[in-house]
């Protein structure tokens, strides 16, 4: 039951907003009391949090399903690209953006581990991308991994609406590539581009 009304919250949190759902709504939409949601959870912050999580384990999920399939360093990004578009794209709020401004305690707890997991897997992919060829050989992966994540995720934060993110995280995630990119680098990145227009 746990589960259950973890699954149904988040989904409701994320597509109609955090502050505007309530316990009675996710009561209503379960056909339980609200009881039965108090038993598991004592507040509506607590419900979020463990959502969050859940979130959180399903996305990293995906993205290790992204990786085990071995595209090229330039043409994983654009995959990982693409599955955030699946996953995100019947929401016209932005949930990092909501969570900041609503529940900023959460939304803190999140990030650190959000950066710490993200860190991991730029870094994969710029190591990646050294060896391919694809990205230069003197760069400086830690600043490259630092400035490419204060990208994405000020982008998230700061973004009310999640389509205009979408567009922005494009322009970084080309931005990013452009700056450590060896000239075979920038033929695959522009390759990507196109199939997009």
């Amino acid at each position: 039951m746990k589960d259950k009304i973890i699954k149904k919250a988040t989904d409701m949190f994320l597509k109609l907003g955090f502050k505007s759902v309530t316990m009675d709504d996710i009561a209503c939409e379960m056909c339980i009391s609200k009881k039965t949601i108090y038993k598991y959870f004592s507040n509506k912050e607590a419900l979020i949090e463990e959502g969050t999580e859940v979130v959180h384990q399903k996305i990293h999920a995906m993205m290790d399903e992204v990786m085990a399939q071995n595209h090229n360093a330039i043409a994983e990004n654009f995959q990982m690209r693409e599955m955030f578009k699946q996953m995100f794209q019947s929401f016209d709020q932005s949930p990092a953006y909501q969570l900041k401004k609503h529940y900023p305690e959460i939304y803190q707890k999140m990030m650190a581990n959000e950066i710490e997991d993200c860190s991991h897997m730029f870094r994969q992919n710029i190591e990646k991308g050294i060896a391919e060829g694809l990205y230069r050989k003197e760069t400086d992966i830690e600043a490259a991994v630092k400035f490419y994540y204060t990208l994405i995720f000020s982008i998230n934060e700061n973004t009310m609406l999640e389509k205009d993110a979408y567009e922005l995280e494009l322009k970084a995630l080309e931005y990013h590539t452009r700056a450590i990119a060896t000239p075979e680098g920038i033929i695959e990145l522009e390759k990507h581009l196109l199939s997009i227009i």
